[in-house]
């Protein structure tokens, strides 16, 4: 049976479970301002009932306080964090876009390369009634090597820009360990309060989805949280917190996997910077994708700004394997001049398997249209033996073969056309004679960093092949392959005696013109780059990057968008909302009132039963 204070004892434990529930409420009034701060509610539950010796059997012994959970809705974080993913690689593109744009951009205000192209043939158009006038002349060579220069500085402009995207990977793979660290300390916390106690480590829970808020930027996040039961199976009230980033294990209690950023011999592209990162795993040593199809977030749209080759990397089926050589025919990539394969040290794949060549050989047509391709394997750095792991038919590739306009693609197609522009203009040249009755010399050609100059003249390897014969090219040899727009330049010959330009057939007339009648039509008759004229060069690029700008724009926005949505939709849940606590304040007010009211009638009850009771 119930002691004759059991009433005292029901209304203090409404007293103090209710100043619980005030003061959780002030909590929150307190974090209204808090970023991440998740509302807390406490849970108030009737206390076990007492039986007793009587026809009801029991009575109620008041109310307790359960626990104080977080107001959290699982969905609402999951489409966050996908949707900050997305977000943050069309932002990250979009940064990388802007400045692409910036470097091909000519107006008014910034002479780009349609009116350095249109100087250097209006130069030349003012030869003809010039054309042995040696000033006039080098204007011409000074407005041709102006272009020249142009290329020149759009070339290191985006070479540039590979190295900051480059470092910016390394500086988010830092970041992402960081974060991980600051998790697995959190869980290990979060496990010291909670288990064996019941209660919610809430603001350390914040905290860790603090952290993956900000890491869901950065890479794709989610993750798996399981109770921790004992021997009998029942819950002990920690738990297993494992993070998965781009679908791969991150984090697994107070345990973390560390990433790390290796500098690479091996290059996807001709044209790519020594010493770009590839990701590794700490333990295992196995290679993290930042661009797989479970991939996101900034550090994707880092390596599809740095890597992208618009998926037009080389491609082949291998018709011969040994432990020394793959030799591939029906390659992707048709011409010689628009090949962007390394010379050397560079990387195929064929079955899954990554191999390092050390050169490469090719057999091209009299139109340099390659027949088949050789690479010729390190085999100091053999992963696999060729002859057992590769069968004929497989397919071959090389490069990065990413589905984005990035860095590289934009490279190649300034190499395509400096190499096709030049080559045209070599060759209509070379019909001439100079002032000194001679041959002229290459009017452009390609000086390398190392003071190696190329003048083509193993292009006539192939050049004069009847019908249906090949030539050997290697990649050392001097054709246009080994012409970039960063080596592009007029002959050094030419720039210091302009009169071994030639700009006639016939020498016995300095003043003809039949050969700059032919150099004019490249400015807008000939087709030279992409089957359209020279003139359109730069339009046709401006295209690529304003479509794949405006999409990124597009899917920012979008992405933006939804951020706010879904924002606002999760802190409808997890938020704390001033007005709906202040109606908890006086809810819970009174209900503090009315329990003393209780304790107060309880006095004067026993008041009388002790004190005036058979008086």
């Amino acid at each position: 049976m119930a002691s004759t204070f059991f009433g005292l004892n029901i209304g203090s434990s409404a007293l103090s479970s209710f100043q619980v529930a005030i003061n959780t409420t002030a909590n929150n009034i307190a974090n209204v301002r808090t970023t991440g701060y998740t509302r807390q509610t406490a849970t108030l539950n009737a206390s076990e009932a007492l039986r007793v010796n009587a026809r009801y059997g029991s009575t109620g012994t008041g109310v307790t306080v359960t626990s104080i959970t977080q107001q959290r809705d699982l969905y609402y974080d999951n489409k966050y964090w996908e949707n900050n993913s997305s977000y943050g690689r069309y932002e990250q593109r979009l940064y990388y876009l802007d400045q692409i744009q910036n470097y091909f951009k000519d107006d008014a205000s910034v002479k780009g390369f349609a009116s350095v192209f249109s100087d250097m043939f209006s130069s030349l158009d003012t030869l003809k009634t010039k054309a042995s006038d040696l000033t006039v002349r080098n204007q011409f060579v000074s407005k041709s090597q102006s272009l020249c220069t142009y290329f020149n500085q759009m070339y290191q402009d985006l070479s540039d820009l590979q190295d900051d995207c480059n470092e910016e990977i390394k500086n988010n793979v830092d970041e992402i360990n960081s974060i991980s660290e600051k998790i697995s300390l959190l869980n290990k916390e979060i496990n010291q309060v909670e288990t064996g106690t019941g209660t919610c480590a809430s603001e350390l829970r914040d905290e860790r989805a603090n952290l993956m808020d900000k890491l869901s930027k950065i890479v794709n996040v989610s993750y798996l949280e399981t109770e921790i039961p004992n021997t009998n199976g029942d819950n002990l009230g920690g738990t297993i917190f494992t993070l998965y980033i781009n679908g791969e294990k991150a984090v697994e209690g107070k345990d973390y996997r560390k990433l790390h950023c290796e500098s690479t011999e091996m290059k996807n592209n001709q044209t790519d910077n020594d010493g770009l990162y590839k990701i590794y795993w700490d333990d295992t040593k196995m290679e993290f994708s930042g661009i797989a199809g479970t991939a996101g977030g900034k550090l994707k749209a880092l390596f599809e700004m740095r890597d992208g080759d618009n998926n037009e990397n080389f491609k082949g089926k291998v018709t011969q394997a040994d432990k020394y050589s793959f030799t591939v025919t029906g390659v992707s990539v048709q011409n010689l001049k628009a090949l962007n394969l390394p010379a050397t040290d560079g990387k195929i794949t064929v079955n899954n398997v990554t191999y390092e060549y050390n050169d490469w050989e090719a057999e091209v047509d009299s139109e340099g249209n390659l027949v088949s391709v050789k690479f010729n394997l390190n085999q100091n750095k053999a992963v696999a033996d060729p002859a057992k792991a590769v069968q004929e038919g497989y397919t071959l590739y090389a490069g990065s073969g990413i589905d984005s306009m990035g860095i590289p693609y934009y490279m190649t197609q300034l190499n395509e056309f400096v190499r096709d522009f030049s080559e045209m203009f070599n060759e209509i040249e070379s019909t001439g004679k100079n002032l000194n009755g001679d041959t002229p010399p290459q009017f452009f050609e390609a000086v390398t960093a190392t003071g190696k100059v190329y003048d083509f003249s193993d292009s006539s390897l192939y050049r004069n092949l009847a019908a249906g014969q090949t030539a050997k090219i290697t990649s050392s040899s001097n054709t246009y392959y080994r012409m970039t727009a960063g080596n592009y330049g007029v002959n050094t010959k030419v720039m210091d005696n302009v009169s071994l330009f030639a700009t006639t057939t016939d020498s016995t007339k300095p003043d003809a013109y039949d050969v700059i009648e032919q150099l004019k039509k490249l400015q807008s008759e000939t087709n030279v780059y992409r089957n359209d004229k020279a003139s359109t060069f730069l339009e046709t690029l401006i295209s690529d990057i304003s479509v794949d700008t405006e999409k990124s724009q597009t899917y920012t926005k979008l992405y933006e968008n939804l951020e706010a949505t879904i924002s606002n939709q999760r802190t409808s849940v997890s938020g704390v909302d001033e007005d709906e606590e202040a109606l908890n304040l006086v809810k819970f007010q009174n209900a503090y009132n009315m329990s003393s009211k209780v304790i107060s009638v309880m006095k004067e009850l026993l008041d009388k039963l002790i004190n005036e009771t058979g008086v």
